[in-house]
C-alpha cells in the first residue's frame, strides 16, 4: 500500500519515492502531479506498477511519472523507464501491447465557418474512406512479401507507393522508420493478423478528429506548424493494430524463459524481460521496430484517405482544401538514445508507454523549421475536449529522458465506463454540441466517453508547470470518427 506520505515533494508539481521505500528498487520514482492528481493516481495500481518497474536490471537515475497515468499491464501508462546499454534490460510491459500507438497531427488553411455547412459531409467522407472497427480490414491488401517490405521500411514503404509526401516523412518521429527492423524475428500469426489490416484505424481510444484551431499561446511555433487561429487542423491517433498486439503477446511470452534462463528476479511476472545484448532482447528490439513502423505506414495511409475525404467534401466549396503535416510522433515505443546522465553521455534504451518524446531545441534530427523550437508534441484530449500541441523543452531531456504527457488518462475502466455511460445519449449530447459523430459502435462510443478521461487541460498544466513542454495551441473538436 503506497501512501501520499510515502512521497517526498522536490518540485512545484513533482514528487518522489526514494529507493529506501523498498529495498528491492534500483532508483527512485518520480511522478509529475499536482495534489489532486497524486490522489487520484493512489487509486489503482499505477504508482504500485512504477515502483515495481524500478527494480528491473540496468535502470538508470529514476523511473518516471505523467500527469496522464493509469494502471496498464506491468508498467503503469504514463511511464517511462531507461535501462543501460549493453546490459541492462527491455520489458514489453514498458511499451504496450499496441507497439507505437501515437499522433499525427495535419494543418490547414480551411477556415471553420468556410467549412461548416459542409462538415456532416466531411464526417461523414473520412468515416466512408478510413475504415474502422475490430479486426477492420484495410484498403491495401498486402502480400507476403509487402509486408515484409513494410516492416523494414515504416512510411517510406507509403511514400514509394505513392500514399506520402516527402515532407510526410520529414515531419514524423524517426522519419517514419525504425532502422533495426527485421521481419524474420515476428511469428507467422503475427504476420497474418499484420496483413489484411494495414491502412485501418482500429477501436477503443483511437479515432479521427477534425478540429479548429482554437487558441495559439506560442505563435513563432504555430507558424512554423502552419496552424492558425480559426482554421482547421485533423488529428489521427491509432498504432499497430493487432501485428503490434500479437508480437507482444508473443514475446511476454517468449520472455518468461529469459527471465530465469538470465535469473532475473521480477515482483510481478508481467515486468517480463531480457537483457539488450541478448539474443532473445535483440529478436524482440527488432520485432518491436517492425510494429513500428507497421504503425508508421499505417497512419501515413489513413493520412492519404483522409486528404481524398477532404477533396471530395471541399473542393469547390472552400478556396483551399490541401492537409499539410505538422508532425507524427509515437506514445508506446523503446528507443535506443543518448542521454546525459550524472554528468556523463549514456546510451540506453527509453521505454515509452504512453509517454511521448519531446526533445528540445537543438536535437539533429528535427526538420530544420522545428530544430530551433524544440520537437513538436501532440496531446489529443477525449472526443468532447480540447486537445493540445506543445514543444519539447531543455528541461525535460534533464528531467525525464526527454519524455511528456500523451493524452488526459483513465479515470473509469472501459467496462465501468459502459456501465455509467450510454452511447446513444453521449452522441446526442455531442452532437448537440456542434460536434459531429461517426461511429460504428454504441458501447465502443461509451468507453471512450469525455467522463472516462482526466482533464486534459490540468494535465497540460502540470507539464508546462514542471517545464518539460511549452504550450503552442489548443484545438477544439468538430468531428469525431470512431470505429
Amino acid at each position: 500500500m503506497i501512501r501520499k506520505q510515502d512521497f517526498s515533494q522536490i518540485g512545484p508539481v513533482l514528487w518522489e519515492i526514494s529507493t529506501s521505500f523498498r529495498e528491492d528498487m534500483r532508483v527512485p520514482v518520480r511522478i509529475f502531479a499536482d495534489d489532486r492528481m497524486l490522489e487520484a493516481a493512489l487509486s489503482d495500481r499505477s504508482i504500485q506498477q512504477a515502483v515495481n518497474a524500478a527494480t528491473l536490471p540496468g535502470l538508470v537515475s529514476h523511473v518516471s511519472v505523467m500527469p496522464d497515468v493509469h494502471q496498464g499491464y506491468g508498467f503503469p501508462i504514463g511511464g517511462v523507464a531507461a535501462t543501460r546499454l549493453p546490459d541492462g534490460v527491455i520489458s514489453p510491459g514498458g511499451i504496450g501491447y499496441d507497439i507505437n500507438c501515437g499522433v499525427r497531427l495535419l494543418s490547414s488553411n480551411i477556415s471553420a465557418e468556410e467549412a461548416k455547412p459542409h462538415m456532416a459531409n466531411l464526417a461523414s467522407a473520412l468515416y466512408a474512406n478510413c475504415p474502422s472497427g475490430v479486426g477492420g480490414k484495410g484498403s491495401v491488401p498486402l502480400s507476403a512479401k509487402q509486408l515484409d517490405k513494410v516492416c523494414r521500411l515504416g512510411a517510406e514503404w507509403a511514400l514509394e507507393n505513392s500514399y506520402a509526401r516527402p515532407e510526410d516523412i520529414q515531419r514524423t518521429e524517426e522519419g517514419g522508420r525504425i532502422k533495426d527492423a527485421d521481419p524474420t524475428h515476428v511469428s507467422l500469426r503475427a504476420k497474418q493478423r499484420g496483413r489484411p489490416q494495414l491502412g485501418t484505424l482500429g477501436a477503443g481510444n483511437h479515432f479521427i478528429e477534425v478540429d479548429v484551431v482554437e487558441q495559439i499561446f506560442h505563435p513563432e511555433a504555430a507558424r512554423a506548424m502552419g496552424l492558425e487561429e480559426g482554421m482547421l487542423a485533423l488529428q489521427i491517433h491509432c498504432g499497430s493494430r493487432g501485428f503490434g498486439h500479437q508480437i507482444c503477446s508473443d514475446y511476454v511470452r517468449e520472455l518468461q524463459g529469459a527471465v530465469q534462463r538470465y535469473n532475473i528476479r521480477l515482483p510481478d511476472r508481467e515486468l517480463v524481460c531480457a537483457p539488450l545484448d541478448s539474443p532473445e532482447g535483440t529478436h524482440y528490439l527488432s520485432a518491436m521496430g517492425c510494429a513500428a513502423n507497421y504503425a508508421f505506414a499505417n497512419r501515413q495511409i489513413l493520412v492519404h484517405h483522409a486528404r481524398r475525404s477532404f477533396e471530395q467534401s471541399l473542393a469547390g466549396k472552400v478556396r483551399e482544401w490541401d492537409l499539410r503535416q505538422v508532425y507524427d510522433i509515437a506514445h508506446n515505443m523503446g528507443k535506443i538514445e543518448e542521454h546525459t546522465i550524472d554528468g556523463k553521455k549514456v546510451r540506453v534504451c527509453v521505454h515509452r508507454k504512453g509517454a511521448t518524446r519531446a526533445f528540445g531545441p537543438g536535437f539533429a534530427e528535427l526538420p530544420e523549421e522545428y530544430r530551433e523550437l524544440g520537437q513538436p508534441v501532440l496531446v489529443p484530449g477525449s472526443m468532447g475536449t480540447s486537445s493540445w500541441v506543445l514543444l519539447g523543452t531543455e528541461a525535460s531531456m534533464a528531467l525525464s529522458f526527454g519524455s511528456t504527457c500523451h493524452g488526459a488518462g483513465r479515470v473509469m475502466s472501459r467496462k465501468q465506463a459502459k456501465r455509467t455511460v450510454r452511447g446513444d445519449q453521449l452522441r446526442e449530447k455531442l452532437e448537440s454540441g456542434g460536434i459531429h459523430i461517426r461511429a460504428g459502435s454504441m458501447p465502443g462510443l461509451a468507453e471512450e466517453a469525455p467522463q472516462a478521461y482526466k482533464d486534459v487541460d490540468s494535465v497540460v498544466d502540470v507539464v508546462v508547470r514542471a517545464g518539460i513542454a511549452k504550450k503552442v495551441a489548443r484545438l477544439r473538436p468538430l468531428a469525431v470518427i470512431k470505429g
